[in-house]
């Protein structure tokens, strides 16, 4: 859902042309039923709720080339985190998402509590902790 609500709010402010926005799972646990399948329905269903197009979206595995090519890797919670640290076996990109709003908070795992709302909640929140921390680092204007 990540991926896709920084999309929605990044095309709403006119700058996704700066910005190359994807997602991956950290393990292969996270991936609901494999590599390439689609967005878990509910997901999908929430972010049709707030007006999010996801269509075409495949699972796919984070790889270690993920870190030259993106400048942040944002984890929802402590477990991606770590999973991230090994594969990259660096962190100086490696953020969890709450952070930008200010939280040590993991984002609301909706895969054990069927809760999608509460976790859109938390990642509408640390996106826009996100973008208000790129806009003062003058990343964007």
């Amino acid at each position: 859902m990540a991926e896709f609500i920084m999309k929605d709010k990044v095309k709403k402010l006119g700058l996704e042309d700066m910005f190359d926005i994807a997602s991956a799972a950290t393990s292969s646990e996270e991936i609901w039923n494999g590599v390439g399948n689609p967005m878990f329905p509910s997901a999908k269903d929430e972010l049709q709720k707030h007006g999010i197009a996801c269509a075409g979206k495949k699972a796919r595995q984070m790889v270690k080339s993920d870190y030259e090519e993106y400048d942040y890797l944002i984890g929802m919670d402590d477990a991606n985190i770590k999973n991230m640290k090994k594969v990259f076996g660096k962190d100086d990109k490696v953020y969890k998402l709450l952070s930008f709003a200010g939280s040590d908070e993991s984002v609301s795992d909706p895969w054990y509590t069927d809760r999608f709302d509460t976790a859109y909640n938390d990642i509408d929140r640390g996106v826009d902790g996100f973008l208000k921390f790129l806009e003062e680092k003058n990343v964007i204007n």
